[in-house]
């Protein structure tokens, strides 16, 4: 009963908190929800129309891509007609005035360029219309009889354009040597070198409808795209369904949309359907490439999204504001004072200067608390500034402090091999000795600098490997291997190349120097291979380093990424001091997560690999 009579109780109280915040109530529906609404419906207008834009913009900015590799052909194309159309073997041929037996000779020349002008992946057939007098003119294969190709409805357009290269559109033709096929055509009139106002005839170049299909298919705007291509005065010169070709395009909107200007965006209403005629002009031929795009497609998911936003939004908020309403009005103006003076305590507690002094003035309890709390705010900030600035002065100082241990009987034990050269054999070589140590120092002091990039860190182990050849001749060879370094555009567009890669310096001399001095030096011929690897797998860069030398036990390997080694050998072999080094190193730079690893076993060689986070 007691229960009961709390549970009523607590009823009771949000009841009354109810009643008492019905002003609040009106104001959140007048001055939030309504506001709110609009605002939300006006973003959601805005945003689905910017989508929209985007998506258009990106479809033009592909099918110009396909505008572009389209002129590419053709210039190509045009070259090979070019080509064909100046070889002096062919005015031979044309020539009214040449006897048989050169037209013979002129033949043999003119069928080893046709051959070679049919190699290219382009052209599908190259073919001569000539006089029907002329010597192989029925041959029906590369040379026509002339008159054959006036019934043609692109004849009068090639003769006028006088010599100049006109292209068809997409058209059946018959071979006798093979099976029908959809071609188009670059044709040029050809003239009478001795009697250039005399038509001689016409050089054909004709292209398999497929490499337009190909370029066609690669386009991808919308699964209810339909792509063609139209002439100015609007004949269809290609499109996936051959019955069209050569008909005037039906739609006169997407006439008047693409008759304005060269390439654009233009909505259109067609059937009672909204859609987007995305288009651009082929510059080669003056064919527009045109996309039509249902704009339902296109906005349906950006409509989706939005309206999902909205409704989420403002349920949200509702569901907030009514939450706070009905509960938490029903106890926050009783437990304010009361949170307000346990505040006030605490800060006491903490020996808050001067707060005491405070309380005794007319302020009130709130702007007590208030000018406290902003004191420890302020308070909390410049310890985290001083906390944060140690922080990093402590990581800089030991970065430097690690990358200044580099064996120093490296640079002795170069100057010396350097002096032997010169005194027992007296040649050149100490000028090759001399111009390798100035680079090793050039790229190891990097002007100061303790990040490097991994070309100028290969390149250091390189000149470093290159000296040690001339230190120890004929004792070793070394091999770099870059994996996954595609340097096309897409690529570009995925992530990083290996070469523009960030790391710290003198991170790869150490363990090539560990190879070769504990490697291959102390195996039983003293002769070897080392190969350097570079890779990048998701966003982990790996550099590697394998040597087919002596081996160690795994179980003492592990102890050299963990153990300080600093004891050097007086006859400047070094030590293993370079491994701990570095791995302390790359694990400041990249994270606990990154630095070496070692797999080696006794005799069968030793591969260390270091790997860092991908910074560019």
């Amino acid at each position: 009963m007691h229960v009961k009579n709390r549970g009523w109780a607590f009823i009771a109280m949000i009841f009354k908190s109810v009643l008492a915040a019905r002003l609040w109530l009106i104001a959140y529906v007048v001055l939030i929800i309504i506001p709110a609404s609009i605002f939300l419906y006006a973003y959601s207008q805005r945003y689905s129309h910017i989508l929209e834009e985007e998506v258009t913009r990106s479809m033009l900015q592909t099918l110009k891509q396909a505008e572009i590799n389209l002129d590419h052909q053709f210039d190509n194309l045009r070259d090979t007609s070019n080509t064909l159309f100046l070889n002096p073997k062919l005015m031979q041929y044309l020539s009214n005035s040449t006897p048989y037996n050169e037209q013979i000779d002129a033949m043999k020349e003119l069928r080893y360029l046709i051959d070679n002008g049919q190699t290219s992946t382009n052209v599908f057939r190259v073919r001569l219309y000539v006089d029907e007098n002329k010597l192989f003119s029925h041959e029906r294969v590369n040379f026509f009889p002339m008159d054959e190709l006036k019934a043609r409805p692109w004849y009068e357009a090639i003769v006028k354009a006088g010599g100049h290269l006109v292209w068809t559109g997409v058209y059946n033709e018959k071979f006798i040597d093979r099976d029908d096929a959809y071609i188009y055509s670059g044709i040029r009139l050809l003239r009478d070198p001795d009697h250039y106002g005399d038509l001689s005839g016409f050089l054909s170049i004709d292209v398999d409808a497929k490499t337009l299909d190909n370029m066609v298919s690669s386009i991808v705007l919308n699964k209810d795209q339909r792509v063609f291509m139209i002439a100015p005065d609007g004949t269809i010169i290609y499109h996936s369904d051959k019955s069209l070709l050569g008909q005037k395009l039906e739609s006169d909107a997407v006439l008047q949309a693409v008759a304005s200007k060269n390439e654009g965006v233009s909505p259109i209403m067609e059937d009672g359907n909204q859609q987007y005629v995305v288009f651009t002009t082929v510059d080669a031929t003056g064919w527009k490439l045109v996309a039509e795009v249902p704009k339902k497609g296109i906005n349906s998911r950006a409509a989706s999204l939005n309206q999902f936003s909205s409704v989420a939004t403002l349920t949200g908020v509702t569901v907030l504001f009514l939450i706070l309403v009905f509960i938490l009005l029903a106890f926050i103006v009783r437990g304010m004072n009361r949170r307000v003076q346990t505040v006030i305590r605490a800060i006491k507690r903490e020996g808050m200067p001067g707060l005491e002094e405070r309380s005794i003035t007319s302020d009130g309890d709130f702007n007590l608390l208030e000018k406290s709390v902003d004191h420890l705010i302020h308070r909390v900030k410049d310890l985290m500034e001083e906390t944060y600035k140690s922080k990093v002065q402590e990581r800089e100082a030991q970065l430097r402090a690690l990358q200044a241990q580099i064996n120093p009987h490296f640079l002795y034990n170069t100057l010396d091999t350097i002096n032997w050269i010169a005194i027992g054999h007296k040649a050149h070589d100490i000028s090759q000795m001399i111009d390798g140590l100035a680079r090793y120092f050039r790229l190891s002091l990097n002007k100061g600098r303790d990040v490097v990039t991994v070309t100028d860190e290969l390149e250091l182990a390189k000149v470093y490997l290159e000296i040690q050849q001339s230190r120890f001749p004929k004792s070793f060879e070394f091999v770099f291997e870059l994996a996954g370094n595609d340097e096309s555009d897409e690529a570009k567009k995925v992530g990083p190349t290996i070469e523009s890669c960030l790391i710290p310096k003198l991170t790869l001399q150490p363990i090539v120097e560990n190879a070769l001095l504990h490697g291959i030096r102390k195996s039983k011929g003293k002769t070897g291979k080392i190969t350097i690897r570079a890779s990048i797998e998701g966003e982990d860069l790996l550099l590697s380093v394998s040597d087919d030398g002596i081996g160690m036990d795994p179980d003492f390997a592990q102890t050299l990424l963990t153990e300080p080694r600093p004891a050097m050998r007086t006859d400047g072999s070094g030590s293993s001091y370079g491994l701990y080094n570095v791995n302390e190193r790359i694990r400041l730079f990249s994270g606990e997560a990154y630095g070496l690893s070692i797999v080696s076993q006794l005799g069968e060689g030793t591969t260390i690999t270091a790997r860092f986070q991908v910074q560019r």
